[in-house]
């Protein structure tokens, strides 16, 4: 019986190949350097702007979002899959969903925040919340936490 490849995306056919780009824990103070590395891996993968600075961007908001809201770090994965660029962010903080991302702008809709999550799923061509294992030993882990893993993907052509 054939196993699951964990580096593929659900629902990515199995000749999709997959090539790890970038894999690294972050806290606030490495914010900066993993938004440079984020944006040479991109370079390197021939994300042209304005693509790249909306990714960049976008990764950026997450990972600031773990920081902020989820324990104060996080852990960055990005890959190549395909003809996309793949980043996932995972923290071990309580959770959330998709339903939490506003519809419109937030402002115009009274929330007084969730703009990077906004942001990001604007940007992404292809964009997920999903509950996430909490790591053993995790820095910021709390009693009940759940973990949350946000992908978001575009298109490299």
């Amino acid at each position: 019986m054939a196993h699951p490849d964990p580096a593929r995306p659900a629902g990515a056919p199995a000749e999709t190949p997959c090539r790890p780009l970038l894999r690294r824990r972050f806290t606030a103070r490495l914010l900066p350097q993993l938004r440079l590395l984020v944006e040479e891996c991109a370079v390197r993968e021939g994300l042209a702007e304005p693509r790249r600075g909306e990714f960049v961007l976008a990764v950026d908001e997450i990972a600031g979002n773990a920081v902020e809201h989820a324990g104060g770090s996080g852990r960055l994965e990005l890959r190549r899959v395909g003809d996309e660029l793949e980043c996932r962010i995972s923290d071990a903080g309580p959770g959330f969903s998709e339903a939490v991302i506003p519809e419109l702008l937030p402002g115009l809709d009274g929330a007084p925040q969730g703009r990077g999550l906004w942001l990001a799923r604007l940007v992404a061509d292809r964009f997920a919340v999903a509950a996430g294992p909490v790591e053993t030993g995790a820095a910021g882990t709390a009693a009940g936490a759940v973990g949350t893993v946000v992908t978001l993907a575009v298109r490299l052509r």
